[in-house]
């Protein structure tokens, strides 16, 4: 039960970052959290977008793991989505901000410690 809590605030979390990067990009909230002038935002507006959509698409793994009802296939899309999440936190966090680390990479390794207790 905690483990899927966390897959799933974990798949939240993509959503968010989905929201940001997609419709919020331009927009003062997205600017604040990712830290750009205007100018900035405008020339990466459609980078963005595509990193958004596979901020969803990680999401979209993470819920379907927490919502399938054979157990043994969910504990495999768990330990691949919450793989790829932390993957991509630790490019992340090395290419463009340690931040990262904690917002995305973190978060899903202690996830992923939870499903890896209870698989």
């Amino acid at each position: 039960m905690v483990a899927n809590l966390l897959v799933a605030l974990v798949a939240l979390e993509h959503v968010y970052i989905l929201v940001l990067e997609m419709f919020l990009w331009t927009r003062p909230v997205g600017r604040k959290a990712f830290r750009m002038s205007l100018e900035k935002a405008e020339i990466t507006r459609v980078m963005a977008a595509n990193q958004g959509l596979y901020n969803g698409f990680l999401a979209a793994g993470l819920f379907w793991s927490v919502l399938h009802p054979d157990p043994a296939f969910a504990y495999q899309l768990k330990l691949f989505f919450l793989g790829a999440v932390i993957i991509a936190g630790l490019y992340g966090a090395k290419t463009v901000s340690r931040r990262i680390l904690f917002i995305q990479a973190a978060p899903a390794a202690l996830a992923l410690f939870s499903v890896l207790l209870t698989g």
